[in-house]
């Protein structure tokens, strides 16, 4: 079979890779075309293009980038045109998703959406075109199943979190190993998730990197995304106490002794390596005052929506700053907090379900085309 997969981000990347993989167990004569990243391409296939060349963030960086998103689209279009795969294959990304969507499902195309668009924060009207444009829904997060059937009477799958295949099928990192390799001395480590885009990292960084020096005993190490070049965090290396280590999140948060981490899917990583986290944020000024009158979520980090209480601290715009996150990493670091968060961690796993997300959600892709 020919599957299109599309994927607009470094956690899309992740999991359509995962996804292709378990593709190729249960249909041996799998073809790729796709959107996406290095994760993606280790599986073979061809890609069309790079998701570090298609992520904007925030509603006023898309107005900015509207000439090259619609390029984006009307490319995307006539390349599945060309292609004309049996499976098509969306990866979250729904500002782009769903546009091709529309246009796909008029073309006859077999539509597949793995990972929901987060709805259920905001623009639940796009029920109406996940209805329509939509032949197959798998949702990761266990809400999400009676959002949709109950509120919606939408039919979805619920296939578990792929995020638990991730981690438990990586080796164990070996901390003295990875500490030498790295240039990194005995201390403790914090890990530094700011981020994979350059005005996210940029904004995140300028806060997280002012209370280092208040913290001797740790070392500080900036988990570098693999969209960017080490190049652009050379500016932030010249305090002491700073380190960067590039594309090896998982193996930084292996080893990590807490976490100060960008809000988004690495705040349920971080989680599920168990790793006490500040939650933080800071957006654009007027993307973010828009958001906030549109979004109507009590929490902002994964960990906290999905145990439906407060687990993790979250550190939001003027909150997110040198004096109160220093006070939060100082919590977070104290024994009588961290078997709290422990506790809370090993409940937020039993709710996510088990490993085999990937490898279900192949299979039924695979069993409906077939």
């Amino acid at each position: 079979m020919k599957y299109y997969i599309i994927a607009g981000e470094a956690s899309g990347d992740l999991h359509a890779s995962n996804l292709m993989r378990s593709l190729k167990k249960v249909d041996p004569n799998a073809e790729f075309r796709f959107w996406g990243g290095d994760l993606m391409q280790e599986q073979g296939g061809t890609m069309v293009k790079h998701y570090r060349d298609l992520a904007f963030m925030g509603f006023a960086e898309v107005i900015m980038n509207l000439r090259t998103i619609l390029g984006n689209i009307s490319f995307c279009k006539k390349d599945i045109a060309t292609y004309q795969p049996d499976a098509l294959i969306f990866i979250d990304y729904p500002g782009f998703n769903l546009r091709i969507a529309k246009w796909a499902k008029e073309e006859g195309y077999d539509t597949h959406f793995y990972i929901s668009p987060q709805i259920w924060a905001w623009k639940e009207n796009r029920i109406k075109a996940i209805k329509r444009d939509i032949d197959h829904m798998y949702v990761i997060l266990p809400f999400e199943k009676d959002f949709y059937e109950k509120k919606h009477d939408y039919p979805v799958n619920f296939v578990g979190h792929p995020l638990i295949d991730a981690i438990s099928n990586r080796k164990n990192t070996d901390i003295a190993k990875f500490k030498a390799e790295n240039n990194l001395d005995e201390r403790p480590i914090i890990a530094l998730l700011p981020g994979s885009r350059k005005q996210e990292i940029s904004k995140m960084l300028e806060v997280m990197l002012s209370i280092t020096q208040d913290f001797k005993d740790y070392q500080f190490v900036i988990a570098g995304a693999p969209s960017q070049e080490t190049e652009f965090y050379k500016p932030y290396l010249k305090k002491t106490n700073i380190n960067l280590v590039m594309n090896k999140t998982y193996d930084i948060l292996s080893c990590a002794y807490a976490a100060l981490v960008t809000s988004g899917t690495a705040t349920l990583e971080t989680a599920l390596f168990k790793v006490p986290e500040v939650v933080c944020y800071k957006g654009n000024y007027i993307s973010y005052h828009i958001a906030k009158r549109i979004i109507n979520l009590d929490y902002i980090s994964l960990v906290n929506l999905i145990m439906d209480r407060e687990v993790v601290k979250e550190l939001i715009q003027g909150e997110f700053n040198s004096d109160t996150l220093k006070i939060e990493l100082q919590k977070i670091l104290e024994e009588k907090n961290r078997e709290r968060i422990f506790k809370d961690y090993y409940e937020l796993e039993q709710k996510l379900g088990g490993t085999g997300a990937s490898l279900e959600t192949a299979t039924f892709i695979y069993d409906a085309i077939k």
